[in-house]
């Protein structure tokens, strides 16, 4: 479903579309087949760039609240067409602080129209070297074990993230451990207490569990303390990182941060999120949700200021609506086309 609107010279569409994954996708708190997700395409001069945003119960925004919140301000969007993306990001921040996705959105949208106007792509116009781009890893939801080791088998890969928060945990990384020898990550999504993290910890250690991202709540800065203090392996916050400011509450509780676009309002605050945890001695990381190549294509010109990556969430779509970037055994290789080089294809 599309949804076309014309204010002064730049136009915005809004397209809905159903994202159906191969596989349930199921982590500590909740599961899904279909992540429902709004596209904008902003048009100027016959140049489209598009942006994303999904829907998100965690963070209790729909396509249709954040299609609904973006119509309402598109007689300023009209207006912002030879902004800079940071005075873009900066005129829409006050009018959309209620929802950053679709900040997100637009931001991602004007990023990619104001780099292909610029006959760049995006990572060029920023004088980026590609040339050491983090690999990304593979996402292997919660299941029972012989579907997690059949997914893995799946798709060989060289670095797995593996969704925990159950009671057999250890089971499952040990049991994934007699498949392969790639580098694993692991992500709790809040669902460990203090004690099992430090625990769970020394044994991951010795599996090839390279990090520990959001073991615990994401308020509960005692427990983050204490596991920051004795977990044999560097934990990297997601649900404690949303915005801006929280990156400087993660130092000293956390060692890294996982930035989303969409939980801080796209591009231009992300850039600012990376440079201060890079000032303060945190790793940095951004990661994707359940997303087309859209907003997959986006996170791709940051690869040059990144630690690690998690940019997968393509890869787990039964069926793509989107070209842009591709990824080959966790290397990212570019569209030919300029900006983020995403395109929409139905």
């Amino acid at each position: 479903m599309t949804y076309m609107f014309k204010s002064s010279n730049m136009q915005v569409k809004l397209h809905h579309h159903n994202l159906k994954l191969k596989h349930n996708f199921k982590i500590s708190r909740l599961s899904f087949d279909v992540k429902p997700t709004l596209i904008v395409e902003l048009i100027s001069d016959g140049v489209s760039g598009f942006g994303e945003a999904t829907e998100n119960a965690y963070y209790e925004l729909d396509t249709y609240k954040i299609a609904s919140d973006i119509t309402k301000i598109i007689p300023i969007i009209g207006q912002l067409e030879n902004l800079s993306p940071e005075d873009f990001w900066n005129t829409l921040n006050p009018l959309l602080i209620h929802n950053r996705f679709a900040l997100c959105a637009l931001d991602i949208a004007f990023h990619d129209l104001f780099a292909r106007k610029k006959g760049k792509k995006l990572y060029e116009f920023w004088n980026l070297d590609i040339s050491n781009n983090p690999l990304t890893n593979y996402t292997i939801g919660i299941a029972d074990i012989p579907t997690m080791i059949a997914k893995m088998k799946a798709m060989p890969w060289p670095i797995y993230k593996i969704k925990l928060g159950t009671p057999d945990d250890i089971q499952i990384v040990k049991a994934l451990r007699k498949e392969t020898n790639a580098i694993f990550r692991v992500d709790a999504n809040c669902g460990w207490t203090v004690e099992e993290t430090i625990q769970n910890s020394i044994i991951l250690k010795d599996l090839g569990v390279e990090f520990i991202e959001q073991p615990l709540k994401a308020d509960d800065y005692l427990g983050h303390a204490e596991v920051f203090n004795h977990s044999v392996i560097p934990i990297i916050a997601d649900e404690s990182c949303i915005e801006e400011e929280d990156v400087f509450k993660c130092h000293n509780y956390f060692h890294g941060v996982n930035i989303k676009l969409m939980k801080c309002g796209g591009i231009t605050s992300a850039l600012r999120m990376i440079a201060q945890a890079k000032s303060l001695g945190l790793k940095t990381m951004v990661g994707c949700m359940t997303e087309s190549t859209i907003g997959i294509s986006a996170i791709a010109h940051l690869l040059p200021f990144l630690d690690y990556v998690d940019m997968d969430g393509a890869l787990l779509l039964e069926k793509d609506i989107a070209t842009g970037v591709s990824i080959d055994f966790g290397k990212t290789i570019y569209a030919n086309e300029n900006g983020t080089g995403a395109k929409l294809i139905c």
